[in-house]
């Protein structure tokens, strides 16, 4: 089964740039979520993981909102949906790892639900000094 690329850009458009699907769903709550927080991991949080599944520990660590808007994502194409500006992340004052995964996910912190997580390529090194950053380059794929 496949879903056509018309479908995947209106999901990915309604999640990460909160733009309506004309005639199935739209962003009316009453409450609805206005960032999409990402999270740095060291490994893969799987299927069943929360955001907080391997989140990176190095020292002044803090995940990143980014505006669900066409300020924060530009427009799904291809059934693929990318940040307009890089996602830069604390400098690191002390610690160590390897982020080797990133997650998109609902903002509040904890174990927030994740929406999507992927593979950082190349692997970061985490530490003092080092300001991870996920490029304009990273993108998220419905498919």
């Amino acid at each position: 089964m496949s879903i056509s690329n018309t479908t995947e850009n209106a999901i990915l458009n309604l999640v990460f740039r909160a733009t309506a699907w004309a005639n199935y769903a739209d962003n009316a709550a009453a409450s609805p979520q206005t960032n999409v927080d990402f999270a740095l991991a060291t490994a893969d949080p799987g299927d069943g993981g929360t955001m907080s599944t391997s989140e990176a520990t190095y020292t002044s660590y803090a995940r990143t909102a980014v505006a669900r808007s066409g300020s924060g994502f530009g427009a799904a194409s291809g059934g693929s949906i990318s940040p307009v500006a890089a996602i830069t992340f604390p400098a690191g004052t002390g610690g160590s790892g390897t982020v080797t995964h990133f997650s998109a996910g609902k903002t509040g912190g904890g174990a927030a639900d994740i929406l999507w997580s992927g593979t950082v390529t190349p692997n970061i090194v985490t530490g003092n000094g080092i300001t991870p950053e996920l490029t304009t380059a990273t993108t998220i794929t419905l498919d």
